[in-house]
Formats: C-alpha cells, sequence, structure tokens
C-alpha cells in the first residue's frame, strides 16, 4: 500500500470517527479498523512479504497511523461521555426555587390503632399496660404457666424455637405475667399487648401476630368478676351492647377455663379465651393459692381489628399497601 493510500485511509477513519453519533458506533469503528481482523491491523501482516528496507519504513507508517487512529478515538469517546452527561444534567435539572410539594397527613396503623383502643379500654377499667421481652426462656413460657415438657399443649404453639433451643420466641404474652406476677405482689391488675410468634400463615392466620393479654390477682376474684370486666369490655369496644357467650374450654394455665364468644348477625363469633389462673401457675411464681385468686384472658389483636374495620383478609394488615393503610388516617 503507498503513502498516499495511508493518507486516505487516515483521513476517511478521522471522518468516520468524528461522525459517531454513540459509543457503540464508535466502539464498531474501533473493532473495523484497530480490532484482529481491522483494516489497519491487517496492513501490518503484509510486513512478511516485503524487503527488510522497505519492511522497516512501511511498519514505522502503518503504526503512526494506528496510532493516530486510536488518538482519535479516545478523544471522540471523551466527548460523547460529556455530552451525555450533559444531556442527563438537563434531563434532571431540579429548580431549587420551586416550592416544595409539602407532606401529606399520616396515620396510625390499624393494628396500632386498636391495641392503643383496646389499652385506653382496659385502663379505664383499672388496669395497667405492662410490656416484656419476645424473646423468652422455657420456663416463663411454658413450665410456670403449668405447661411441663411433653405436654399435649406445646403442641399446639408451633413454636420457633432460637440459640440452639435454648431461647424461643414467645407464643404468647402470657411470660409477661409470670415475671410481673414474680416481681411484684397482689393485687395485680395489668395487661399485656406485644407480637408473638408461631409456625401458621393463611388468610386468617400470621407467623407473626399480636395478643393483648390480661391478668387481676387479689383476694375474693371471681369467675363473676371476669365476665363483667369482658362484657364491659366488648361492649366498649365496639360501641354497642354486646352479647357475650362463655363456653366451656382448655387451657392449662386456668381453671375453669372459657371461649368467649359474641353475637355477631345471625351467628357467634369465637374472640378470646379466659378462665381462673390455675394453683399451680401461682405456686410456679411464690403466689399463696390459698389466700389469693385470679383470673386471666387473651385475645388476638388482628382479629378484633378485623372486626371493628370489617376486614376479610389478616395478610391486608401486613402488605403495606397504601391503599389499604390511607383509609385509616
Amino acid at each position: 500500500m503507498t503513502t498516499a493510500s495511508l493518507e486516505d485511509l487516515l483521513h476517511q477513519a478521522q471522518a468516520d470517527i468524528a461522525a459517531a453519533a454513540d459509543t457503540r458506533t464508535l466502539d464498531a469503528l474501533r473493532v473495523d479498523l484497530l480490532g484482529k481482523k481491522g483494516r489497519i491491523t491487517e496492513l501490518l501482516k503484509q510486513l512478511g512479504t516485503m524487503a527488510p528496507d522497505e519492511r522497516k519504513a512501511f511498519g514505522e507508517r502503518v503504526n503512526r497511523l494506528k496510532e493516530t487512529v486510536a488518538q482519535a478515538i479516545e478523544q471522540r469517546a471523551r466527548a460523547l461521555e460529556a455530552q451525555a452527561l450533559a444531556q442527563r444534567l438537563a434531563s434532571e435539572r431540579i429548580d431549587v426555587t420551586l416550592p416544595g410539594r409539602g407532606e401529606l397527613p399520616g396515620g396510625l396503623h390499624p393494628i396500632t390503632r386498636t391495641i392503643e383502643r383496646i389499652s385506653r379500654l382496659f385502663g379505664e377499667l383499672g388496669f395497667e399496660t405492662v410490656e416484656g421481652p419476645e424473646i423468652e426462656d422455657d420456663f416463663h413460657n411454658f413450665s410456670a404457666l403449668n405447661i411441663p415438657e411433653a405436654h399435649p399443649a406445646r403442641a399446639m404453639q408451633d413454636t420457633f424455637y432460637v440459640m440452639n433451643g435454648t431461647r424461643l420466641l414467645r407464643t404468647h404474652t402470657s411470660p409477661v405475667q409470670i415475671r410481673t406476677m414474680q416481681t411484684r405482689k397482689p393485687p395485680i391488675r395489668i395487661i399485656c399487648p406485644g407480637r408473638v410468634y408461631r409456625c401458621d400463615s393463611d388468610r386468617t392466620h400470621s407467623p407473626m401476630f399480636h395478643q393483648v393479654e390480661g391478668l387481676y390477682v387479689a383476694e375474693r376474684v371471681t369467675f363473676a368478676d371476669l365476665k363483667y370486666d369482658l362484657q364491659t369490655f366488648l361492649s366498649r369496644f365496639f360501641e354497642r351492647e354486646v352479647e357475650a357467650l362463655f363456653r366451656p374450654s382448655y387451657f392449662p394455665f386456668v381453671e375453669p377455663g372459657a371461649d368467649v364468644h359474641m353475637r355477631w348477625g345471625d351467628r357467634w363469633l369465637e374472640l378470646l379465651g379466659c378462665g381462673m389462673v390455675h394453683p399451680k401457675v401461682f405456686e410456679a411464681v411464690g403466689i399463696d393459692p390459698e389466700r389469693y385468686t385470679g383470673y386471666a384472658f387473651g385475645m388476638g389483636v388482628e382479629r378484633m381489628a378485623m372486626l371493628r374495620y370489617g376486614v376479610d383478609d389478616l395478610r391486608l394488615f401486613f402488605d403495606n399497601d397504601l391503599r389499604f393503610l390511607e383509609q385509616f388516617k
């Protein structure tokens, strides 16, 4: 190839490089000119057929051509990058002098609203709100509640164990009652709201949900006290006179025990469980069962919220869908 041909190749390459509108086109030119099978690379393969004196001169011209083209490609690449950055800055420019959009009013989550409502209503009945740890030990979560090892009631809990089985995620908030009775003397009148955990998940169950449990311990506490307090609470919670039905049921930490149902239209709905504190629970925490009696109850917050707000799928409380949550502002 003559010197004139090399000059023509250089001028054409420079024109094509200058006309490249984007990095993809520029990269294609680089491959066409400088790639393993590029036009300039192919020129170097001719050196083996030339005489020694011609080979040196031709090789020098081709290498200068290669370096010039490579520099032109690099300069064009920087120009294209600067152009792309300028376009991006222009499209993303923000006028900081414009007024702000403002803040939309928020609202409490329906579960939080329900817990606060339950706590306030029981507070009006003389109950104190007490909280405790969510990671518990076997004694406070089971043994002190008259649920020894191998007791069938443990299978009902579907427990999440942690720390090599030495600790667990509490299956109810009853351990808070145990800890309170260990550190206080009667009379005790508390409710214990909080998160609890069980291996269960569907449209009406969640592996993490919320409970409110209550405890009243004093001298001469009777089942009539329990019925009065729960009947009063339910009527105030639903803002109407609630017809409640107490049906016998079994819980290892109370005796006798009952499920509380309320009339909902033409059917009965189960709301909560309750009963008189079992003497063995008092013995486990050092309270004299001959002198003191007490009652306990527990309810699922999600169930109460579903009934109050007309929600038919428990999962809506945990999806964080703003279309759902905005209704509770």
